[in-house]
């Protein structure tokens, strides 16, 4: 039995790996739950359910509260996240914190020799090569619950990376594919929300909108694969079955194919090295649709080109991208910003900055604060 801590266990991520793990008895015991603090009466039907040993509050306020309602300690704060992360009991850390919050974490569950499944990509984005450095060092696991990243995680296994050519992403395309830039200057907050595939949360859906998600998770592979940008492609694949593909040195292309559902890399994250039958939806390839595969256009979604860009510079403008984006993606949500200005607010902060090296945890705050405050004047 896997002992488990959950970061992030209210959000999107975090709900569906308790539904992995309720539909594998005996696989898993919980021995931490931890979150943001936003849903703390579904936190506290989570501690009644699964009695963890350790539970964590990013608010405060919000882990008294919850503290009170179920009796029990609740410790409070990011450093309550980093207990939880780093719990002696735990086998296996699920980081499915949102945003460069889940850095701080990933770092103390490496530095406790935790095993840790990657549902943070703003931590790698931020921080890659500390955080990868960190782990070799502990001789620790980083496993990746994206399901883009694990396919090539998956599709790997066995091999060698000297016989890789390149990695190809797939992306949806979010709810805009097709539109032109004129198009995309008037959408709303509610269509960008509309995911045709996904079920995700707010951030991480208008991210698949811009395609900056996809950014990212060119920058997350780059860093966990130890790939230069440059060989890694995207390409728009509608149907979201091909979650990402290989092309070997001899010109084979792997191909990682299977339903829409997160359930299934959550599962094989949670569950590795072993591949127990998962009682998910499977694909019925006689029935499948066609499948298609498209380069995005570049002049709709400029959020792409400045993650390469981003990725390529490497230092500290990874972690400024990130951090600006946050800030930019609350701004659209909140109405105080057109869908189009997330790119243009994200190509000033990137061009205004001077970029620097984040050999430690306090350059990438630094690079965070330095990101946040430039989209902020952006704003103003």
């Amino acid at each position: 039995m896997k002992r488990l801590v959950i970061l992030g266990s209210t959000g999107s991520i975090g709900l569906q790996a308790l539904e992995v793990v309720e539909a594998l008895p005996g696989e898993f015991q919980v021995v931490g739950l931890a979150s943001g603090g936003a849903r703390e009466d579904l936190f506290a039907a989570q501690l009644e359910r699964w009695r963890p040993s350790v539970a964590a509050l990013t608010l405060p306020d919000a882990a008294r509260r919850a503290a009170r309602a179920v009796g029990r300690e609740v410790l409070p704060g990011p450093e309550g996240l980093e207990t939880a992360a780093s719990w002696p009991e735990a086998d296996l850390v699920l980081n499915a914190v949102v945003g460069f919050a889940g850095l701080s974490p990933t770092l103390a569950a490496i530095a406790a020799g935790k095993d840790v499944a990657m549902a943070n990509k703003e931590a790698l984005v931020a921080a890659g090569p500390l955080v990868t450095a960190s782990a070799r060092a502990k001789g620790v696991t980083l496993l990746p619950v994206d399901s883009e990243p694990s396919a090539v995680y998956q599709l790997m296994v066995g091999r060698s990376w000297s016989e890789l050519d390149r990695i190809v992403l797939t992306a949806s395309g979010g709810p805009f594919y097709g539109r032109t830039p004129a198009d995309l200057e008037t959408v709303t907050p509610e269509e960008a929300l509309h995911h045709p595939t996904w079920r995700m949360g707010p951030k991480i859906t208008v991210d698949s909108a811009t395609l900056m998600n996809k950014g990212f998770e060119v920058i997350e592979a780059s860093r966990l694969f130890e790939v230069p940008v440059e060989r890694i492609e995207v390409l728009v694949h509608r149907q979201s079955l091909i979650h990402s593909m290989v092309v070997l040195t001899d010109g084979v292309v792997l191909a990682h194919v299977g339903p829409p559902d997160m359930r299934y890399p959550i599962q094989y994250a949670l569950t590795h090295p072993r591949r127990p039958p998962a009682p998910w939806p499977r694909l019925e390839l006689g029935t499948a649709p066609a499948l298609t595969l498209a380069r995005p256009d570049p002049g709709a979604f400029p959020c792409l080109r400045l993650a390469y860009e981003a990725g390529r510079a490497g230092g500290s403008l990874p972690a400024v991208l990130s951090a600006a984006d946050e800030v930019l993606v609350e701004a659209f949500l909140g109405g105080r910003i057109g869908f189009l200005d997330i790119p243009r607010g994200l190509e000033r902060v990137l061009s205004g900055h001077r970029a620097f090296e984040i050999t430690a945890l306090e350059d990438a705050r630094r690079a965070d604060a330095e990101g946040r405050e430039a989209a902020r004047a952006f704003l103003a």
